[in-house]
């Protein structure tokens, strides 16, 4: 099976930004700066400012990949997917959320917070504001070498399910696929699409995962290729 990656995106410890611009050098251990919605957009968006740090974290990422592909900017739906990894998703916004319960039998609940208590919410934030119609999912990763969501994405676009799909992980802490709190995510499309793209990726039959050339066994690795390194 093979796809190009044709964009991506992310959010580091030490920056943000899209594609191989030379300032992305993988993932490391840290506090994330909080992302503001000066980072991804020129206008003033109440939306954005009321969510959650997870959900920043991950439409940071998408917004960038989109924009690293060329496909931001939009007029009519695309049939394209978005999945995402994570391993504690929005666990803390949840216990946010439940502090604001607990007082007074409910009474000053938080609906902000409650809108934002699904780790899945802002991959529909993402798909409202690209336009994107295609499958949205969050999967819980597992102690595996964090691959699997990419491998379900090449075979939906393999399977003609999307047209594309944005891939990546979401961590606010270090327990994730990335092995640091972050985020990132590719935009893939068909091997055969005619425009260019960023690097081929290629699972051979006996499932064996490369990038642009190199063996990819991990997502560590696979940073290691995006990054240049």
């Amino acid at each position: 099976m093979n796809c190009n990656v044709a964009g991506f995106g992310w959010v580091a410890v030490d920056g943000l930004g899209a594609g191989k611009s030379g300032t992305f050098h993988g993932f490391t251990a840290g506090e994330l700066a909080p992302v503001t919605r000066q980072d991804l957009f020129d206008r003033p968006d109440r939306r954005f400012g009321r969510m959650d740090s997870f959900s920043k974290l991950g439409l940071a990422a998408i917004t960038f990949a989109l924009r690293d592909a060329g496909l931001e900017e939009w007029q009519e739906k695309r049939s394209v997917g978005i999945l995402a990894d994570t391993f504690s998703g929005c666990l803390q916004t949840d216990c946010d959320y439940f502090n604001s319960v607990i007082p007074d039998e409910g009474v000053f609940a938080s609906p902000q917070l409650f809108a934002y208590t699904l780790s899945n919410t802002f991959l529909g934030e993402a798909a409202l504001r690209f336009g994107l119609t295609g499958n949205c999912q969050v999967v819980n990763c597992c102690a595996d070498d964090g691959l699997s969501v990419i491998h379900q994405a090449i075979e939906s676009i393999q399977w003609g399910e999307d047209e594309r799909v944005v891939v990546g992980f979401c961590e606010l802490s270090s327990n994730g696929a990335l092995n640091a709190p972050g985020a990132l995510f590719m935009v893939l499309e068909a091997a055969d699409v005619a425009r260019s793209s960023l690097m081929a990726l290629t699972i051979n039959q006996q499932g064996a995962m490369s990038c642009h050339g190199k063996s990819v066994d991990t997502v560590t690795m696979l940073v290691e290729v995006l990054a240049g390194t």
